[in-house]
């Protein structure tokens, strides 16, 4: 059974996940998009800044940080650990 979606800013610390979908608008999508972050990206929640605000994700092996706003618009599956 697949995991459902929901924002990147709900997955679990340390977590990572699947890019489903970037409900940005088509405007802001480009930068990203340069950075590495497309749909089927696998990207890891590395940290909250203390009040919440940025976002630091890890994507294609570097830690990009993202203002909040941009993160909970970027929808993603959590990816299931194998069972061992």
């Amino acid at each position: 059974m697949a995991a459902e979606t929901l924002p990147l800013t709900s997955v679990s610390l340390g977590a990572t996940a699947t890019v489903t979908e970037i409900k940005l608008p088509p405007a802001s999508r480009p930068r990203l998009m340069e950075m590495g972050l497309l749909v089927g990206t696998s990207v890891e929640l590395v940290r909250f800044a203390p009040m919440g605000d940025p976002v630091e994700i890890k994507v294609r092996g570097y830690n990009l940080t993202l203002r909040r706003q941009e993160a909970e618009q970027i929808w993603v599956r959590p990816t299931v650990p194998d069972a061992p």
